[in-house]
C-alpha cells in the first residue's frame, strides 16, 4: 500500500535565498522531499510525521522579508515521478560533471551521473551536492574507502566510485533515499558501493579515508566525534549542509578532533568545508 504524504506548495517572494532557507528549515521539522520551481517549492512530508502545528517553528515564514504563502493537499506517493519529470532539470559541474536523468540527452562530459528522479534529497540541484561535487573533483580517490553519509539519492557516492574509490559505504536514515540510491547505483554500473539504510550507529568499527557528511547543522555536531573516531590517518573530511554564518559552531566543534579546516566552497551562502586529519 502507497505511503499518505502531505505536499505543501510554497510560493516564495524574493525566490532567493529564502527558498534555500526555507528548504533547510523545513527539513528540521520531518520534511522529507523537495521540488524547487521557479516560484518556490514544493514539499512533503509524510502523514504520520505531520501535524497541524508542523509550520509553527519555522521562522522563516514570519520574517518581514520575504512574502511566503502556500497550499497544502494530500497525495499518493505514486504521483511523485510526474512531479519530478516537470521539474527535474539536468546540471554540470565545472564543465567536467553531469547530473541528469534518464529522459534527458547525454552532454558527454568526463563523468556523467544518470539519477531516477524520485524523492530523494540529492539531485544535484541543492547547493550542498553541487559544492560536495566540486570537493570531490579535486581530490584523488583512486583505491580510497569512502563513506557518503546521508547519501540522498546516491549521486556522491556513485561520483566517487567513477574517480576509482573502493569500497563505497552509503547510508541514509530514510527509506525512500535506501531504496533510490540502489536503483541509482545499479543504473550507473557501480560494482563497489554499499547501501544502507541507518544512522551513524552503524559507523561502529568502520574506518575510511573519505568522509562526505552532507546533511544538517545539528546533525553534524551530533555526530562529529563518531565521523572523525572513523577517519583514518590524514584523511578528509567534507561537510556540506549548513550556511556560512554556521561556519564557526562547525568549525569549532571539528578543530576538538584536531582536525584542520583547508578549503572553503560557497553557493549562495551554503558552504561545503573539506578537513584534513
Amino acid at each position: 500500500m502507497d505511503s499518505i504524504y502531505i505536499e505543501y506548495n510554497f510560493i516564495v517572494v524574493p525566490n532567493e535565498p529564502a527558498t534555500e532557507i526555507l528548504i533547510a528549515e523545513l527539513g528540521t521539522v520531518g520534511f522529507e522531499s523537495f521540488v524547487e520551481n521557479n516560484e518556490g517549492v514544493t514539499a512533503y512530508i509524510q502523514k504520520q510525521d505531520w501535524s497541524e502545528d508542523i509550520l509553527t517553528d519555522i521562522f522563516i515564514l514570519s520574517s518581514t522579508e520575504f512574502k511566503i504563502t502556500y497550499t497544502k493537499r494530500e497525495v499518493e506517493q505514486t504521483n511523485w515521478n510526474a512531479e519530478w519529470e516537470k521539474n527535474f532539470n539536468p546540471i554540470q559541474v565545472e564543465d567536467k560533471v553531469s547530473i541528469r536523468a534518464p529522459f534527458h540527452e547525454n552532454p558527454n562530459l568526463k563523468f556523467d551521473i544518470v539519477i531516477e528522479p524520485k524523492m530523494s534529497f540529492g539531485t544535484g540541484h541543492h547547493e550542498t551536492t553541487h559544492m560536495m561535487v566540486q570537493h570531490l573533483l579535486a581530490l584523488d580517490l583512486e583505491g580510497k574507502k569512502v563513506l557518503d553519509m546521508g547519501c540522498g539519492t546516491g549521486i556522491l557516492a556513485i561520483f566517487a566510485e567513477m574517480k576509482g574509490a573502493t569500497p563505497i559505504d552509503a547510508i541514509d536514515i530514510d527509506a525512500w533515499c535506501y531504496e533510490n540510491s540502489i536503483e541509482n547505483v545499479q543504473r550507473n554500473n557501480c560494482n563497489h558501493i554499499s547501501v544502507y539504510e541507518g544512522n551513524s550507529s552503524l559507523l561502529e568499527n568502520k574506518q575510511y579515508d573519505v568522509i562526505i557528511a552532507n546533511i544538517n547543522r545539528n546533525i553534524l555536531l551530533n555526530d562529529m566525534e563518531t565521523y572523525t573516531k572513523c577517519l583514518n590517518k590524514n584523511g578528509v573530511l567534507l561537510l556540506s549542509g549548513f550556511y556560512q554564518e554556521d561556519i564557526s559552531i562547525i568549525d569549532e566543534e571539528v578543530s576538538k578532533y584536531k582536525l584542520s579546516l583547508d578549503k572553503t566552497i560557497q553557493r549562495n551562502n551554503w558552504v561545503a568545508l573539506r578537513y584534513q586529519k
